[in-house]
């Protein structure tokens, strides 16, 4: 039997250090987010962070009308309670709402994301927010929920920053967490301490979550981000119990079976470096690693005017994130989802990478699978180095009559450093995913929010 070797004393006292660092960072996260105002946020941040809440409602609700969700939703019959289960016209109480509508909103592969933090934060936070404000006993004001949920994406983004994950683990679940915890606990007024309690609390609260189980295409996948939405809620409980503190938790999970965490990022710039103007907003029904290829199919296509039946094969150069997604995979959705070559075939054969690319009839198409299978995918490393400002993919398509053409795509599509979505591609985004009466309640309860005295109540018009 092979045992671990003890620490030695300079790592045992880098060990302290980091913990104690943890502890400081943690307590700054507390209060930063108990004090936080909508009112004196910069224009910028409120104006983005209705643009990301926008989208993720409304990829949320798209997602619940699938028809896995909808399978998921009648074999977990949950009690009726107050807080909205998006695009199904139900309620319930706030653990079973925050965990069907933050799996709806990975369903798609269409919720915003961060490239800094390395995922996703708005789906990892803002349901334990909403199923929040609506069950509490007391009103809370559309700014107060707002103040919350920028708080809480703050968090978890610096979080998804600071650690350095373990290469064979997928962004869900973790980090997350503690973005949670913050708004669930603002929402609740604890003080500063508490606050950071449950920060801390959901640290411990986290999943450790395998690439292995999203490439081959796991519905679980799915839930780990609304599991952790539902690790915020009782993070905050604990924290409103008194039976949470600031202990350095996060050091020990997030530093430890998850990565590295490096505490000094988790307060960097604090307070003027706002984490939600850095996102981006999915064009594409797949994971943000195949949208650049996707992109770049698209340009090509676009450019030069050939169609799927013209190209001979097609090469795909990217970063190393992106490299595990090289096989083609179309078991189920999240796989295909999941497939560079399955994704830039369906580019390439429809102009567009839509939820119905991946429904099981399409998933099987022999001519999909036939163009799908003349794509490879290279790792350069050199592209490495540009991450994670930039996650490049270069794609050649070499056309059955001896032409080739390549473009490089630096960022997709929709990130806010390359052609960033607004307000009109957002409306446009949901108009095609949920019909433009839905779209545009959506749009409405979100514009109203800010101003609104009593934000549930006006969460309760989504559809």
């Amino acid at each position: 039997m092979m045992l671990r070797q003890a620490p030695s004393e300079s790592g045992r006292r880098d060990a302290d250090r980091s913990l104690l660092e943890t502890v400081a960072a943690v307590d700054r996260l507390g209060r930063f987010t108990a004090e936080l105002s909508w009112e004196a946020l910069p224009g910028q941040v409120r104006e983005r962070a209705l643009l990301m809440l926008a989208d993720t409602l409304g990829v949320a609700v798209a997602g619940a009308r699938t028809p896995e969700l909808r399978r998921l939703l009648d074999a977990w019959a949950p009690p009726a309670g107050d807080a909205t289960v998006l695009g199904t016209g139900r309620r319930a109480g706030a653990d079973d709402a925050a965990w069907l509508n933050g799996t709806a909103a990975c369903a798609l592969e269409l919720d915003e994301g961060n490239k800094h933090a390395q995922g996703h934060p708005a789906a990892h936070v803002l349901f334990a927010a909403v199923a929040t404000a609506q069950t509490l006993d007391s009103v809370r004001s559309g700014g107060e929920v707002l103040a919350a949920l920028v708080a809480g994406y703050e968090v978890a983004a610096r979080f998804g920053q600071a650690v350095r994950r373990r290469t064979d683990l997928h962004t869900h679940g973790h980090w997350g967490a503690t973005g949670a915890g913050a708004a669930v606990a603002a929402l609740r007024r604890l003080p500063p301490g508490r606050v950071a309690a449950a920060i801390d609390a959901a640290g411990g609260l986290v999943y450790v979550s395998p690439w292995a189980v999203v490439l081959d295409g796991s519905f679980v996948r799915n839930l780990w981000a609304a599991g952790a939405n539902v690790s915020g809620l009782v993070a905050a409980r604990l924290a409103a119990a008194g039976l949470a503190e600031v202990a350095g938790t996060p050091a020990r999970t997030l530093g430890g079976p998850v990565g590295d965490l490096d505490p000094a990022v988790l307060t960097e710039g604090l307070g003027d470096r706002f984490a939600v103007t850095e996102g981006y907003v999915k064009r594409h029904a797949s994971c943000s690693y195949t949208h650049p290829a996707a992109d770049a199919v698209l340009a090509l296509r676009a450019r030069h005017g050939f169609v799927a039946a013209d190209v001979a094969r097609v090469t795909v150069d990217t970063h190393r994130l992106a490299a595990p997604l090289a096989p083609l995979a179309t078991r189920t959705r999240l796989a295909a989802m999941f497939s560079i070559p399955y994704v830039v075939a369906v580019a390439l054969a429809d102009g567009a990478v839509a939820p119905a690319s991946f429904d099981e009839a399409r998933r099987g198409d022999p001519a999909t699978l036939d163009l799908a299978a003349r794509v490879s995918v290279r790792h350069d490393p050199a592209l490495d180095r540009r991450l994670p400002a930039e996650r490049v993919s270069r794609v050649t398509v070499d056309l059955g009559d001896g032409a080739s053409h390549t473009v490089e795509q630096p960022n997709p599509v929709g990130d806010a450093d390359h052609e960033p979505f607004g307000p009109l591609e957002v409306r446009d985004k949901l108009s095609r995913l949920i019909g433009a009466d839905d779209a545009r309640r959506v749009l409405d309860v979100v514009a109203a929010l800010p101003e609104a005295p009593d934000g549930a109540a006006l969460l309760g018009e989504l559809p």
